[in-house]
C-alpha cells in the first residue's frame, strides 16, 4: 500500500538533517548486535527512499508484513531516543527534566540527601527561567522526599515547602485559565472570523469576562503577563478593535524586551508576538511603523544566538513573507509586491510538510489581492481557484466567502461574462450556507447581477451609486471587515475615476500619511 508523504515514521525520517542521521546510526552501533537489524535496515532504506511505499519494504526481505508495525514503532522510538541525546535539541527543560529524573532515580534508591540536592538546584533554575510548573513538580517531589528524609530542619522545611508549592500552584492555575481563555477565542476567530453583529460582540464579551480569572499584575510573571496579553489581544481581533490589538501586542512584544532571556527559551512566542504587533500596525495602515518592526525582526532571527530549529524556520517563512507582502498592500504597491510570489511559491515546496492548508490558502489569498491590485485578473482567477475548489478547508468562513467575492469582482473585470451567471449563483448559495452574508456582500452580488442590464453610458452612474452605499460601512464596526480582505471602496473610485485601482490606494496612502 503506498501512502505517499504522509507516514508519521516516513516524515520523520525525511526531517533528520545529515548529522541527526550520522548520530542515530552512532548510537545504534553501540551495540553490535544493532549492526544488522531489522529497524536499521528499515531506517537506511526510508532514508534513500522518495515516497513511503509497504509494498517496496516487504518486497525488500527486510522484515515480514506481520512484522512491521512493531519494527516501525521501534525505529520510531529509537529516532526519537536519538535525537533527545543530541545538544541541538537540549534546551532548559530539557535539563531540568533531566535532572528531575535523576532525582527521582536517586530517591528510589534511597539516596535521599542527594536526591533532594539535585532538586533544590533545579528548582532554582526551573523558577529563574518562569518554568513554573517544573517548579511545582519539584515541589511535589521535594515534599514526599522529606517526608521520608526526616531531619531537625522537618517542621520549618514543611512550612517553606507548603508555602512554595501554594504560590507556583496558584500562578499555574492562573497560567492554565489565561491559557485556555487564549486558546479557546483564536479557535473562534479561525473558524468565524471577527463578530459580525451586537449580538455576537456581546456573546464575545461576555465569554471573555467569565472566563478571565482574577489577578494582580504586579504578582504575575513573565509566563502569566504573557498569556494576559495573549487573549487581550485575540479578544480585541475578535472585535475588531485594532488599537487595542496593538496596545496589547506591543505589551507582548516589550515583555521580552523585560526578560530577554526568555527569547532563547520562547522563540516561538516571540515570532508570534511580533507576527501580531506587525498585523496590529499593518490593519492601521502605519507603513513606515511597519517597516521598521519588520526590519527589527529580520535582523533578529538572522542572529547567530537565534533558535534554528525546523519549526522555527518554518514559522519564520510564514511571518517574514506574511508580511512582506501586506506592506504591499498597506500603500498599494502590488506591481512590486508581484516580485515576491514566484520566490515563495519556491519556498512552500521547501516547506510542505510544515505549513499547514490553511495558511497556503492564505498565501494564495495574498497571491491573488496582489495581481488583482496590480491589474492582471486572469492571474488572480487562478489562485482564487485554488482556495474555492480545496473541499478539504473547513477553516476560516472569512477568507472562503472574500475569496469568492473578489472571484466575481475579478471574473468581470476580466470580461469572462459568460462565467459570471453560475458564479453568482454557487457564490450566493455558499454564502446563505455560511450564514455569512452581509450588507456589503449583498451590495456587491446585487451590483454584479444588475450589471447586465446597464447600458454602457450609465455605469459610471452605477459606480457611483454602488460607491455611496458603500461609503457607509466602511467604519461600521461589524461590516467593516469585509474592506479588510478586498479595498471595494478604492475598487469603485478606480473605475469612477478611470484609474488603476493601485494609483487610488497610493494617492490615498499618500494623503493620509504626509
Amino acid at each position: 500500500m503506498t501512502k505517499g508523504q504522509k507516514d508519521n515514521l516516513f516524515l520523520l525520517v525525511k526531517s533528520l538533517t545529515k548529522s541527526e542521521k550520522r548520530q542515530f546510526k552512532l548510537y545504534v552501533g553501540r551495540l553490535d548486535v544493532n549492526s544488522d537489524s531489522k529497524f536499521l535496515n528499515l531506517f537506511n532504506l526510508l532514508d534513500k527512499a522518495n515516497v513511503y511505499d509497504e509494498t517496496v519494504i516487504l518486497k525488500s526481505g527486510i522484515v515480514k508484513k506481520q512484522q512491521l508495525a512493531n519494527v516501525k514503532a521501534h525505529l520510531y522510538k529509537q529516532i526519537l531516543i536519538s535525537l533527545k541525546l543530541n545538544p541541538s535539541h537540549q534546551n532548559i527543560r530539557s535539563q531540568i527534566r533531566e535532572q528531575l529524573d535523576f532525582a527521582s532515580i536517586l530517591y528510589h534508591k534511597g539516596l535521599y540527601k542527594q536526591s533532594l540536592k539535585i532538586l533544590d538546584k533545579a528548582k532554582d533554575v526551573a523558577v529563574q527561567n518562569e518554568e513554573k510548573n517544573l517548579a511545582f513538580e519539584i515541589v511535589e517531589l521535594e515534599k514526599i522526599i522529606e517526608s521520608q528524609y526526616i531531619t531537625r530542619s522537618i517542621s520549618t522545611r514543611a512550612d517553606e515547602l507548603t508555602i512554595q508549592a501554594k504560590e507556583l500552584s496558584s500562578l499555574n492555575v492562573i497560567a492554565s485559565k489565561l491559557s485556555n481563555l487564549s486558546l479557546q477565542l483564536y479557535s473562534i476567530i479561525l473558524k468565524t472570523g471577527y463578530v459580525k453583529s451586537e449580538d455576537e460582540s456581546q456573546q464575545v464579551t461576555a465569554y471573555f469576562n467569565a472566563r478571565l480569572p482574577k489577578y494582580k499584575i504586579q504578582n504575575l510573571g513573565f509566563r502569566e503577563k504573557l498569556w494576559l496579553y495573549n487573549a487581550y489581544l485575540w479578544y480585541s481581533f475578535l472585535l475588531q478593535d485594532f488599537k487595542n490589538c496593538y496596545k496589547y501586542a506591543s505589551k507582548w512584544v516589550d515583555l521580552f524586551q523585560e526578560y530577554p532571556n526568555m527569547i532563547q527559551l520562547n522563540p516561538v512566542f516571540f515570532l508570534k508576538g511580533n507576527n501580531y504587533l506587525l498585523e496590529s500596525v499593518f490593519f492601521i495602515r502605519n507603513k513606515p511603523k511597519f517597516v521598521d518592526i519588520l526590519s527589527n525582526l529580520k535582523m533578529k532571527v538572522e542572529e547567530k544566538s537565534f533558535p534554528k530549529d525546523e519549526n522555527i524556520q518554518s514559522l519564520t517563512f510564514l511571518y517574514l513573507n506574511f508580511h512582506d507582502i501586506n506592506k504591499h498592500f498597506i500603500d498599494g504597491s502590488f506591481k512590486e509586491g508581484l516580485e515576491l510570489i514566484p520566490k515563495i511559491e519556491k519556498s512552500l515546496t521547501l516547506f510542505q510538510n510544515k505549513i499547514d492548508d490553511h495558511h497556503k490558502m492564505v498565501f494564495y489569498y495574498k497571491f491573488a489581492s496582489l495581481h488583482f491590485g496590480a491589474g492582471n485578473n486572469k492571474e488572480c482567477i487562478k489562485y482564487l481557484d485554488k482556495i474555492i475548489s480545496n473541499k478539504s478547508l473547513s477553516m476560516r468562513e472569512d477568507l472562503l466567502c472574500f475569496s469568492r467575492v473578489l472571484n466575481l469582482v475579478a471574473h468581470y473585470e476580466a470580461g469572462l461574462d459568460y462565467h459570471l451567471d453560475t458564479l453568482l449563483r454557487s457564490t450566493y448559495k455558499f454564502l446563505i450556507k455560511m450564514n455569512d452574508l452581509h450588507e456589503v456582500q449583498k451590495e456587491m452580488i446585487k451590483f454584479i447581477r444588475g450589471l447586465q442590464d446597464i447600458y454602457p453610458h450609465d455605469l459610471k452612474n452605477a459606480f457611483k451609486d454602488l460607491h455611496a452605499t458603500l461609503k457607509q460601512f466602511e467604519d461600521h464596526p461589524f461590516e467593516r471587515r469585509a474592506f479588510l480582505y478586498l479595498d471595494i471602496i478604492s475598487w469603485l473610485e478606480s473605475k469612477i475615476n478611470s484609474t488603476p485601482v493601485d494609483q487610488i490606494i497610493q494617492t490615498k496612502y499618500l494623503e493620509n500619511y504626509s
